[in-house]
């Protein structure tokens, strides 16, 4: 006679591929406000903007490097000084990007800037290979007392909460909170609520509507340059390629969750991480399709419900 398997294991394998999901969930979310801030603003989707979270990751490696900083015994201090050069290094680019690619063409047929928002993706993929190499490169373990990802934090019942899992999850909503803080309780943020709505009642308003635009990508790229350095402590590797495919699917999870509103982009990027674990611990040869669980994803909400869960639908008037 066969054991089936008991509903204690079963609840410990569902609660276990829970706080994975979460996990990986959490750095979707920081990606995918970058894009659905960009958006909410300009109405663009800033494809450059998966492979800003490359060079945050790369920024990372070389600034370890550079600075001959000890990763066998990495400290706090370690940390947290890397993801400041990252944020300050993928900051400046964000602005950059606004700047010299998409600022010039803001009047121009919104054709324009998606063309070159495609252009600036592959000038930093390609380039970044052309400068540095195709070859992936190992990232150093930058957090104090993590010997691998599997790190046990604390387990209970079975389930085992792992050191890197909970960091990534403080971190990342940690940095939400603050960034809600700042959309609705400042000035900055009201300005940015304000040109999000009509460029022109604002400017009106006296609101620098550049700086506000600017403001956006900064704080976007600074977001993704964190996701960028957790992905490559995660992930062990990196390279020029890295942003490809975790930004489309961070840009999947901002359209599920309705693109152009922030709540709505955390939101669809917890339920992306969810379902890209469940599909992989519970479905027969499941991480074959991880990659692919997104782009069916797409293509539903597209068919379903095109404004996402949380977005809703605009009519033009004529």
């Amino acid at each position: 006679m066969v054991a089936t398997p008991t509903v204690p294991n079963q609840m410990q394998q569902f609660f276990q591929q829970l706080i994975n999901g979460l996990s990986v969930g959490a750095v979707y979310a920081l990606i995918a406000i970058g894009y659905t801030m960009v958006y909410g603003v300009l109405r663009l989707i800033n494809f450059a903007h998966g492979d800003v979270v490359m060079v945050g990751a790369m920024t990372g490696y070389y600034a370890v490097h550079v600075l001959k900083l000890d990763t066998e015994n990495p400290s706090w201090l370690t940390f947290f000084l890397i993801l400041l050069i990252c944020m300050i290094v993928c900051g400046l680019l964000g602005f950059i990007i606004e700047i010299v690619a998409y600022r010039p063409l803001r009047n121009q047929p919104r054709i324009n800037s998606l063309i070159t928002a495609i252009g600036v993706s592959m000038l930093l993929e390609y380039g970044g290979q052309a400068w540095l190499g195709a070859a992936p490169k190992e990232f150093p373990t930058l957090i104090p007392h993590i010997q691998g990802t599997q790190s046990a934090l604390l387990t209970i019942g079975g389930v085992i909460i792992g050191k890197l899992d909970f960091i990534i999850l403080s971190l990342s909503l940690t940095l939400m909170l603050i960034l809600r803080y700042i959309v609705m309780h400042t000035r900055t943020g009201l300005a940015l609520r304000a040109v999000s709505f009509r460029f022109d009642t604002a400017s009106l308003m006296g609101i620098n509507v550049n700086r506000i635009i600017s403001f956006t990508f900064v704080l976007g790229s600074c977001l993704a340059a964190v996701a960028g350095v957790l992905l490559g402590i995660r992930l062990h590797s990196v390279g020029p390629l890295l942003g490809l495919q975790i930004g489309i699917k961070a840009f999947v999870a901002a359209v599920l969750g309705g693109i152009g509103n922030i709540n709505g982009a955390v939101c669809g990027a917890f339920l992306l991480g969810l379902i890209e674990v469940m599909v992989t611990g519970y479905v027969k040869n499941g991480s074959q399709y991880q990659s692919g669980v997104a782009f069916v994803i797409l293509i539903g909400v597209l068919l379903l419900k095109p404004s996402g869960i949380f977005g809703q639908n605009v009519v033009e008037k004529i």
